[in-house]
């Protein structure tokens, strides 16, 4: 489930916002924050709810509020917008008591953490597709473009600066 969550938070979201300006390294780890937060509890819980993706998102607007901060913000947000991500690649909205806890009562939520082994095999190749592009797209074969993602979380397109 690795690559279905880390590249498929990349695709997803470098195609929503095709924003440089982002940290692609805390959109990865934001969308895999739910699923290792929830494993002790072997079942989608407290983490793939919205309240969550919320919190984290307030937190890190209050965090990063004031002048001058703007762009630490921008790059901070990568780890809120990685968690939505993960709701939406989990499918946590489609468990209405997860997704809405507590809105449907205070008892822990609990849908499957994964999928069935065959939609997980599919998702995975669909994370294969998705690291491809991003190794494509964002020249990653080139060591100096590979460091400066390692570096500072920065993607660029093949052609568009260094």
């Amino acid at each position: 489930m690795l690559l279905w969550f880390v590249f498929g938070a990349i695709f997803g979201v470098w195609n929503v916002f095709q924003s440089p300006g982002l940290d692609f390294r805390l959109i990865a780890a934001g969308a895999l924050l739910p699923e290792l937060i929830d494993l002790p509890f072997g079942a989608q819980a407290y983490a793939h709810t919205l309240l969550a993706a919320v919190l984290v998102l307030v937190v890190t607007m209050l965090a990063t509020r004031g002048r001058g901060r703007r762009l630490r913000r921008r790059r901070v947000l990568g780890l809120a917008i990685g968690w939505f991500s993960a709701l939406v690649l989990s499918a946590a909205w489609t468990h209405k008591e997860v997704f809405w806890w507590p809105a449907f009562g205070a008892a822990r939520p609990s849908a499957p953490l994964f999928a069935a082994w065959p939609v997980v095999v599919v998702e995975e190749l669909l994370g294969v597709a998705a690291a491809w592009w991003t190794w494509s797209r964002f020249g990653l074969r080139d060591a100096t473009r590979r460091r400066e993602l390692f570096r500072s979380g920065r993607l660029t397109i093949v052609g568009e600066g260094a």
